[in-house]
Formats: C-alpha cells, sequence, structure tokens
C-alpha cells in the first residue's frame, strides 16, 4: 500500500485525515509565502493564489519525499475581495476580528495532489459567517493565541468554534482540507479513497 504524504505541518489537516481514516506521513519543506502572494497579487484571482501556494509546498516536498504520492494544501479568507492569512501577530488577529465580526467571508483551499509524474490541483471554496463579537469576546479569543497562526485568523474545530455562526459548503475545507475534493483528485489519477485507508 502507497502511503500518502502530507506535506503540511497543520495538526488540523493531519486530524482530519486520521478521522477518515487516512494516517499520512507528514512532511514539510518551507516556502517563502508572502514572495509567492506577493508575485501573484494583482495578476491572479484568490482561488489561484492559494493554489500557486499549495503547487509550490509539493514541489517543496516532492525531492525528499519517502512516497510518490503527495498532497498540499493552502487556505486563505477571504474578504470584500482580499484574501489574508495567517495574522502573525495579536494587533493584526485583533483588528482582522473586529473587521470581521457579524459578516462572512469564503475560506479558500488549494490543494495540489502529486502522483509520481502526475500532478492535479484544484481549489476548494467555503462560504463562513462569523459572530457578532463584542471587543471582550476579541480580546480573549486573541489572547489565547490560536488565531495568530491559522489562516484567516480563526478555527471551526477549536477555540474558535463558538464564533463561527454558519457555514455553507464543505466543512473539512474550513478546518483546512476538502476530503470530497481530495477523493476526485485521488479518482483523476486511477486511486480510490479507500485505498488510502489503514486498517
Amino acid at each position: 500500500m502507497t502511503r500518502l504524504v502530507l506535506a503540511s505541518a497543520s495538526p488540523a489537516r493531519l486530524a482530519t485525515l486520521r478521522s477518515a481514516g487516512v494516517d499520512p506521513i507528514v512532511q514539510v519543506a518551507g516556502v517563502d509565502e508572502d514572495a509567492i502572494v506577493a508575485s501573484l497579487t494583482g495578476r491572479a484571482e484568490p482561488a489561484r493564489i492559494v493554489l500557486e501556494l499549495a503547487k509550490a509546498k509539493a514541489h517543496a516536498v516532492v525531492p525528499v519525499s519517502q512516497s510518490p504520492l503527495l498532497i498540499a494544501c493552502d487556505s486563505m479568507l477571504l474578504i470584500d475581495g482580499q484574501v489574508v492569512g495567517k495574522p502573525h501577530s495579536a494587533e493584526v488577529a485583533r483588528q482582522r476580528w473586529r473587521s470581521m465580526r457579524g459578516r462572512s467571508g469564503v475560506l479558500l483551499t488549494g490543494h495540489w495532489l502529486v502522483a509520481g509524474e502526475t500532478e492535479v490541483g484544484r481549489t476548494a471554496q467555503t462560504r463562513v459567517e462569523f459572530a457578532d463579537l463584542t471587543d471582550a469576546e476579541v480580546d480573549a479569543y486573541v489572547a489565547t493565541g490560536e488565531p495568530l497562526h491559522v489562516a484567516g485568523g480563526f478555527t471551526v474545530d477549536g477555540l474558535g468554534g463558538p464564533y463561527v455562526t454558519r457555514i455553507e459548503g464543505d466543512f473539512h475545507n474550513v478546518v483546512g482540507i476538502s476530503l470530497p475534493l481530495v477523493r476526485e483528485l485521488l479518482a483523476e489519477v486511477g486511486i480510490a479513497w479507500h485505498e488510502l485507508r489503514t486498517s
């Protein structure tokens, strides 16, 4: 059995795959995400930006991969036509939450699958509605540190769950990896999802 490599350090993506019966090998190689985004901003649609980031992550891992089958993902939140990634600082996270509370955005996740010499990729998108948080709630959530290092500055499967009031589309995509889309990509390269399930 060929094991899937997950080219991501995201514990949420790993947990999502494991909960679906797939136990991937985790391998991560760094890419300059800011440089990639800067090179594409203004020239590419948001859906292409996250797809190109996923592709770059996959290509960074392929040379050292322990398996010919690899998936990489990248997620960003689209608000008012602008893509936003990880806040990285408490101040940015606080400003972002104060601007998006009571509103909705679109969570975009680019998926890039490498299967030997074949590569396929697509982007999934899910609409997310946020609760109208008070300033105290924003400050308390940011103080946990969780929103600093996740796409869009929130989670739906963690401490941020109470602040997401509605999801239209694939829940798993908001976590960071769309299982239905991964299944479709695998089918495109002739692999059935159940072939990856571990006993």
